[in-house]
């Protein structure tokens, strides 16, 4: 039988495999990465970081049937309820990790760093509401 792992552990792993992809693959060149395909997939790793994070506070995907898929509503729902606080910073992470990197692979080094930031943010944040 797999052992269990630490949800939250798990969001960190996450973080750190999107910063090894663009250390490791993205060349970064001055402000920019010269490469991003890489940048996508390091923005994508680090907001499914995040989801696996707020999945394990938030608890979401309890309350679904089998094989269907939270929407970004339920966790700004779930969010609001729980910190309201982190409703924007849900936002900012949503927009930057999973648009602007994991959509338009966006090159600047100063908004992948930010956006970086802000899932360090939210997964640290729920580390601290997380319960086993």
């Amino acid at each position: 039988m797999a052992e269990l792992k630490h949800p939250i552990r798990e969001a960190e792993r996450y973080l750190q495999n999107a910063k090894q992809i663009l250390s490791e693959k993205a060349e970064k060149d001055g402000d920019y990465y010269n490469d991003s395909k890489y940048v996508r997939m390091a923005g994508n790793t680090a907001w499914n970081g995040v989801l696996v994070a707020l999945d394990a506070v938030l608890g979401i995907r309890a309350g679904l049937k089998k094989g269907q898929r939270p929407e970004f509503k339920d966790y700004q729902d779930a969010i609001a309820q729980k910190d309201r606080k982190m409703t924007r910073p849900l936002l900012g992470a949503y927009e930057s990790l999973h648009k602007a990197l994991g959509y338009d692979g966006n090159p600047r080094y100063k908004i992948v760093q930010d956006s970086l930031e802000q899932a360090r943010y939210i997964i640290d944040w729920a580390d601290k509401h997380y319960q086993n």
